[in-house]
């Protein structure tokens, strides 16, 4: 309940600011209508490149980096501006309503929660110069002290949209705000940097050389948005290669079709609750993916790939045996680790083994035990905890197990 308040809040806020500041310009006009238009055409370039990231997430820098500019504007070719905070929102809503357009036509529909960050982002960084600009506030500040104070109201500004996006993202799956913070502010050292670097550098560019000055300032973005791309495309190659391995054990008959591809969807979710960062859950993944690999160097497969049930001899020689086979085919050494380890006892074991053992079990103890399954298979992880599962890992599995949307999926 809590959290359906916060996502209505935030959204609630970027629909009052849009209404207020389109109001505002509609009955007072639009000022210096050339660089608007153009400032304009920019951020609806930068959505019509927008791409779904790693995990959902939107990305559209060169829009971000237009709209930000637009909104530290001050000058233009030596002229001062005279557009407000109300003007900026309304064009960079416009234009970014403008660049959703073939989004929508090709079925991936607008993306609200962007919409929503992208307003309130752009109007606190307008607020917080426009009215001083238009002041004079900031008659006497010139050169590296001007600068500087771009540069600083770029990083609260970016500051202020992480905490949207994890609050956001917190709203919508539940998953616990610090890590998803964690995860945000990692992205605004990234290609977050690059985006306020080229927002400044273009608000000084316009100031001096006019408007000559966007194509040549977002080049360099646009450039690194491809390869930001071409790197999203590679990681997403080197997962399915990680679970094409993984399917291994199901072609050799070693598993059960869809096993590991279950453990580790339903890996990430705990590491999820449990607070894990990105690349942590990176890592959890794969291993997950590949936990059951050291069964191919079994002589007799264990029956139904049920390892959870062995001696703690034989389990942790699997793991061993694993954890040989993936470091042989190059994964994440960190990913060998967490194989090999999935059997010790848990005090001994990294988060990740500790998440990957308990699910495993998990997803072993309810595969093919009816209606009542998954309660009687919680029930049993939940005696073992006194040697064998890590219980905060079985609380959170519990916790996901209940949350709607996460339940394990069927087989197949």
């Amino acid at each position: 309940m809590r959290r359906g308040r916060a996502l209505r809040l935030i959204h609630g806020s970027a629909a009052l600011l849009a209404l207020v500041c389109l109001g505002t310009t509609l009955r007072t006009g639009v000022e210096q209508r050339g660089t608007a238009l153009a400032f304009g055409a920019l951020v609806a370039l930068g959505e019509l490149s927008r791409w779904t990231g790693p995990r959902g997430g939107q990305a559209a820098p060169l829009g971000a980096a237009g709209a930000l500019a637009y909104a530290l504007l001050g000058e233009d070719a030596g002229r001062a501006t005279t557009h407000g905070a109300a003007q900026v929102v309304s064009v960079v809503l416009a234009a970014s309503l403008a660049g959703c357009v073939p989004h929508v036509a090709r079925g991936r529909g607008p993306a609200v929660d962007h919409l929503a960050r992208r307003v309130l982002t752009v109007g606190f960084a307008a607020v917080c110069f426009q009215p001083l600009f238009n002041r004079g506030t900031f008659a006497d500040w010139s050169g590296p002290a001007y600068a500087l104070l771009l540069v600083a109201l770029l990083a609260l500004t970016a500051l202020c949209d992480a905490v949207l996006a994890a609050a956001l993202a917190h709203s919508r799956t539940g998953w616990p705000f610090g890590p998803l913070l964690r995860d945000a502010l990692r992205c605004v050292i990234g290609i977050g940097s690059a985006v306020c670097a080229t927002g400044a550098v273009i608000a000084l560019a316009v100031a001096v050389v006019g408007l000559w000055a966007l194509p040549v300032f977002c080049l360099p973005l646009l450039l690194a948005q491809v390869s930001l791309r071409r790197y999203a495309a590679v990681r997403r190659t080197y997962r399915q290669t990680i679970a094409s391995l993984a399917r291994a054990t199901e072609v050799a008959g070693y598993t059960p079709a869809g096993h590991a591809r279950r453990v580790a969807e339903l890996s990430r979710a705990v590491g999820r609750d449990l607070g894990l960062s990105e690349p942590e859950l990176t890592v959890l993944e794969y291993a997950a993916l590949m936990h059951d690999i050291g069964q191919l160097s079994l002589v007799d497969p264990v029956p139904a790939g049920a390892t959870a049930g062995l001696p703690g001899a034989e389990q942790r020689r699997i793991a061993l045996l694993g954890g040989a086979v993936v470091r042989q085919t190059g994964v994440d050494a960190e990913v060998a680790v967490v194989v090999e380890r999935q059997a010790d006892p848990y005090p001994e074991q990294p988060p990740a083994a500790r998440i990957v053992r308990a699910v495993n079990a998990y997803e072993e103890k309810v595969r093919d035990a009816g209606p009542g399954g998954p309660l009687r298979a919680l029930e049993e992880l939940r005696l073992g905890t006194a040697g064998d599962y890590a219980p905060e890992v079985v609380e959170a599995l519990a916790r996901v197990l209940s949350r709607e949307g996460l339940t394990l999926p069927s087989a197949g």
